[in-house]
């Protein structure tokens, strides 16, 4: 079953260039305690952004996490929910702090508690980015400040609502909730010592979930053939920093998988190794939900 965005649409345009701005997939039953998202898979360029932007659609998508909902769609079926954004990372970046803009970009003021110092600031990747993945400018000038405050009033916010309250829900029905936070890697990204890793897995360090969520990840990953590193260079960010509250049943892991794996990344074409890597992930999130029950219960629950 598949739940689309039931946010009403303030007056201003950015909600209104998607069809749906985002969806939610619910499984028939909620059976595991799980909440999977994939905030940087949007793949819907309207035609107003690509007009407005210097670079062609292909230059634009290299910040885009491609293909990763269809990568993790089996969750669904497996008993998980699998929120999915349709506006491309280039447009609005969810995994950012709700006003984290940079000055440069805009003509006008931006809102007084905008934070426009951040390392993500200064490298062009705020919540609006200034630049794609590979460095290159999105726009040939100054856009108005009241396009980057429409864009997070009626994508970004409606957006963190209704994965806030997926993740309510879910620590309500179960008593615990595990969110798997999924994105994707250009190989070209990984440093000397990463260079063979397949996957990077986030915890912020041990902050953001339980250690037994990240070995399990880990050894079922390992187990499949697949080289994995942690939190270098991908600790995770805002969603899992965010969402990540282990003391409270709330834990949060960033999965980031190389592109290299799945598809060409020039061309962004699938290859024919997409099947089985959707084949090995169900199989891993199948063993690592058998074993959810290991991962502790808040605090106060099990005293």
């Amino acid at each position: 079953m598949t739940i689309s965005a039931t946010e009403t649409p303030g007056p201003a345009e950015p909600a209104s260039l998607f069809d749906p701005p985002f969806v939610v997939d619910e499984p028939d039953d909620h059976s595991i305690p799980f909440v999977f998202n994939t905030g940087h898979s949007g793949a819907i360029y309207p035609s107003s952004f690509l007009a407005a932007s210097r670079l062609d659609g292909l230059s634009l998508r290299r910040s885009e996490d491609a293909h990763v909902d269809r990568l993790f769609a089996p969750v669904v079926r497996l008993g998980a929910p699998l929120l999915r954004a349709n506006f491309p990372r280039a447009y609005l970046d969810v995994n950012r702090e709700p006003y984290e803009l940079d000055p440069r970009m805009f003509d006008g003021r931006l809102p007084p508690f905008a934070n426009t110092r951040s390392m993500r600031v200064a490298g062009g990747l705020g919540t609006v980015p200034r630049v794609v993945a590979d460095g290159q400018e999105i726009y040939p000038g100054r856009i108005p400040a009241g396009e980057a405050v429409a864009r997070i009033e009626t994508l970004y916010k409606p957006y963190h609502r209704t994965l806030r309250g997926l993740i309510q829900r879910t620590a309500k029905s179960h008593g615990r909730c595990i969110l798997i936070d999924c994105h994707s890697m250009p190989s070209t990204s990984l440093g000397r010592d990463d260079a063979k890793a397949d996957v990077v897995l986030g915890d912020r360090y041990g902050t953001a979930c339980a250690p037994t969520l990240i070995d399990a990840f880990e050894s079922q990953f390992q187990a499949h053939g697949f080289r994995v590193v942690r939190n270098k260079p991908y600790a995770g960010g805002f969603i899992t920093e965010h969402y990540g509250e282990p003391n409270l049943g709330r834990h949060a892991l960033q999965i980031e998988l190389n592109r290299a794996l799945y598809m060409n990344e020039s061309s962004m074409a699938l290859t024919r190794s997409f099947s089985g890597l959707v084949t090995a992930l169900e199989a891993i999130v199948t063993a690592v939900a058998t074993g959810s029950t290991e991962i502790p219960l808040p605090r106060m629950a099990a005293e």
